[in-house]
This record gives structure tokens, C-alpha cells and sequence, in this order.
């Protein structure tokens, strides 16, 4: 397959204008710091249907025949590709059938179901909902639109890149998160070659969740390969296998893929929410994951594309106090202490003269493993950081108290 042209990349963003929204780019300091380069965040959560998606799904939507349009389309999406099909489908007069997955975020698919599209729940993971997108469009004669294994899709999502460029001519290194491949296809090949166009090279590095990652060994192995996944918070982001054609662009064009843990996503999303003022979720951070993490070397300038804001409340409680414990500003202990009076207010007296705030206490005399004179006493406390939460362990220590720290 050919990568699409500068040419195409151009025609696509200017039949989107006015229909997409154009993200802003802001700089982050704190990042740039840590960096030690300047880092710029592009906005694609603020866009249309809250992700990158309109992008793809608009431009692909367009290119239909008159007749296939007559024929409805008909995709399969967590979320993100369902909204951006259904709007786009609700924009052009055609209709759509979506199919997701039983435990979709609530959110997602009242959008998805508010722009139009008729939505079916089936399946735990997104898996069922391909197989019967794929059968529906057989029965029917619907049009499956693909989410990212299709050239007008890859051109579409490319768009971005020539928005990356035009914000920062600078830049040296555009950071993007990984699923089946759209995405970074599209704007690796859209960003270099309006890099090439001017003399210059840009570096364009993958960021993959560690429990779904497909692409590290599908580029050793020279071919996609599909991969057992585990469960993820970057749910927008787990994909077993590569798609063909984005895994074609990107073997030529990307320069590096590095992977993530679903704590380094957490404290990205943490810090995001604090210092950037933005609500990401876990897909749309993980390249601000990598840079907290210390997977990307810095060479110059540098874009993270926040590629989406889709995320339900309930997840995003979860998440923000994950990435507290995960930074060392939330703990929860279990103390076994003897049973006898002023046990309680020693503790408490203790993690107050250690400056730790402590948020729930429970306190027992039923558990496994308990002497008839111990109780359990476990606590909830705010802490400043590791260095922090370590003083209050060893304070506690001193006193010849036994905590350890319950995992998240």
C-alpha cells in the first residue's frame, strides 16, 4: 500500500474545516522541566465527540458512493469510534448501526445513542462487537467502517498531524498513543512529510499500554501478530492485534514504541487533572505517561497529543485515587495493635506529629490470623510524596508499631 501524500492529507483537512474542531496546543511547564525541553500538549480531548475519531470517521464517511450511503453504515467501538460514526453518519443523512460491548462506559453510550446512531450492547469486550459488526454488514449490505484498518480513515486521523504542524513548525518530536495504528499512521505520515517538505526530519515515538501492547513484537517479528492482552485502564487503547495497513506506515515511518503501566497512566492522568487543568482519559495520557516515566530521550521540542476526554466519572474517581497511591500521596495501612485503651489516639497522635492526614479509619477485632487480645486498625492518609510517606512508615516503626501498606 502507498502512504498517503501530503496532497491527500491537505484535501482531507480541507474537507473537514468546519466540521472539526481546531485543538489548541498549549505548552506545559512542568513537563518541559522535567523534559528538559519544551513540551506542548495538543488539546484533541476538547474535540467534537471528545476524541481524534470525528476525524477518521468524517473524512471516510464522505468518500462514500451515493449508493453505499443508501446502504447504512455499520461499526464496532468501546466508545470513541462510535461517536465519531455516528455523528458523522447524523451530519451526512446516513444511517448507522453501532455495536459495543456490554460494559461501555455509561457516557459513551448515551452520546453515541444522543447523535443518532442505533446502538446494540453485546459482548464483555470489544472483541464480539467486531465479529458482529462484521456479520450485520454481510446480512445487510452495510458498510463496515473500520476504526482503523482503512486507508480514508489513517488520512482523516493524519490531519491532526498537519495541525501539529502549523502550531509548532518547531517541533521535533510528536508523542502518540498506540491501539490498532490509525492514529500515528496518519500523522507520522502527514507530519514528515510536511517535515520533508521544508528541509527538516521529525521524530515520531508510539506509546502502548504494557498489558495490550501488539506492536513491540509485531515489529520484531516484521508482521502484526496478535498478542494476549490484560486488563487496562487505556481500555481505548487495547487492541490484540495491529492493523494491516496502519502496521505498514508505521514500520516505515515510526521511530520508536515505548510501553506504559497502567500506574505511570494514572499519575499522567493525576497530573494532568492538577496542572494542565484537563480532564484525559487513560488512552488520550499515555504519552505523558512516558515522559513521567522516563521513556522518552529528549532531543527538542515536543507534542503530546491528548488524543481523547472520554472518561466515566466512576473510572476517573478510581483513577485519580490510584495515581495518588501511585505517587506516594495516599496510603492504606493495616496496624495490628494490642487490645487495650489509648491504642487509637496513640496512633493518630503519631501520623499528626508525622504531618499524614488521615481520611477513614476502621478498627476491629474480627480477621484472620487474630490473637483473642489483638485488634486491626487500618487507615486512609493523604501524604506529600514518597519521601513522605516512607517518614511516616519508619515514625510509626519507631514507636514499635507494625504497619504495612495495603496495595491499591
Amino acid at each position: 500500500m502507498s502512504i498517503p501524500t501530503l496532497a491527500e492529507f491537505e484535501d482531507a483537512a480541507a474537507l473537514l474545516d468546519g466540521v472539526i474542531t481546531h485543538t489548541p496546543v498549549d505548552e506545559s511547564q512542568h513537563l518541559s522541566e522535567l523534559l528538559g525541553v519544551p513540551v506542548h500538549l495538543k488539546l484533541e480531548n476538547l474535540q467534537r465527540t471528545g476524541s481524534f475519531k470525528i476525524r477518521g470517521a468524517t473524512y471516510r464517511l464522505s468518500r462514500l458512493t451515493a449508493e453505499e450511503r443508501r446502504r447504512g453504515v455499520v461499526a464496532a467501538s468501546a466508545g470513541n469510534h462510535a461517536q465519531g460514526v455516528a455523528l458523522a453518519a447524523q451530519a451526512l443523512g446516513i444511517s448507522a448501526t453501532i455495536f459495543m460491548p456490554l460494559g461501555v462506559p455509561v457516557p459513551k453510550l448515551l452520546a453515541t445513542r444522543g447523535y443518532g446512531a442505533d446502538v446494540v450492547l453485546e459482548g464483555a469486550t470489544v472483541e464480539t462487537p467486531l465479529k458482529l459488526a462484521a456479520e450485520f454488514a454481510e446480512r445487510t449490505g452495510a458498510v463496515l467502517i473500520h476504526p482503523f484498518d482503512h486507508r480514508d480513515i489513517i488520512i482523516g486521523q493524519g490531519t491532526l498531524g498537519l495541525e501539529l504542524f502549523d502550531a509548532v513548525p518547531e517541533m521535533d518530536t510528536v508523542l502518540l498513543g498506540i491501539g490498532g495504528g490509525g492514529l500515528i499512521a496518519g500523522v507520522a505520515a502527514a507530519v514528515k512529510a510536511r517535515a520533508a517538505a521544508v528541509g527538516r526530519t521529525v521524530r515520531v515515538v508510539g506509546v502502548q499500554a504494557e498489558n495490550s501492547a501488539a506492536y513491540p513484537s509485531s515489529l520484531a517479528a516484521g508482521h502484526p501478530i496478535e498478542v494476549p492482552t490484560l486488563p487496562t485502564i487505556a481500555d481505548g487503547i487495547a487492541v490484540a492485534r495491529p492493523g494491516n495497513i496502519p502496521f505498514e506506515i508505521i514500520s516505515e515511518l515510526v521511530d520508536e514504541v515505548v510501553t506504559v503501566t497502567d500506574d505511570d497512566i494514572a499519575r499522567a492522568l493525576l497530573m494532568l487533572l492538577e496542572r494542565a487543568k484537563q480532564v484525559v482519559e487513560p488512552a488520550g495520557a499515555v504519552g505523558v505517561a512516558a515522559i513521567l516515566a522516563g521513556k522518552v530521550a529528549p532531543s527538542g521540542p515536543t507534542v503530546s497529543v491528548l488524543s481523547g476526554g472520554n472518561i466515566d466519572p466512576l473510572l476517573l474517581q478510581r483513577v485519580v485515587s490510584h495515581g495518588l497511591a501511585a505517587s506516594g500521596r495516599y496510603m492504606t495501612l493495616r496496624i495490628p495493635l494490642p487490645d487495650r485503651p489509648g491504642q487509637l489516639a496513640r496512633v493518630s497522635e503519631l501520623l499528626a506529629r508525622a504531618g499524614a492526614n488521615v481520611t477513614e479509619v476502621m478498627h476491629t477485632r474480627h480477621g484472620h490470623g487474630l490473637q483473642i487480645s489483638e485488634v486491626i486498625l487500618q487507615l486512609s492518609v493523604e501524604t506529600r510524596g514518597e519521601e513522605h510517606r516512607a517518614h511516616v512508615i519508619e515514625v510509626l516503626r519507631e514507636a514499635e508499631f507494625a504497619p504495612t501498606v495495603v496495595p491499591d
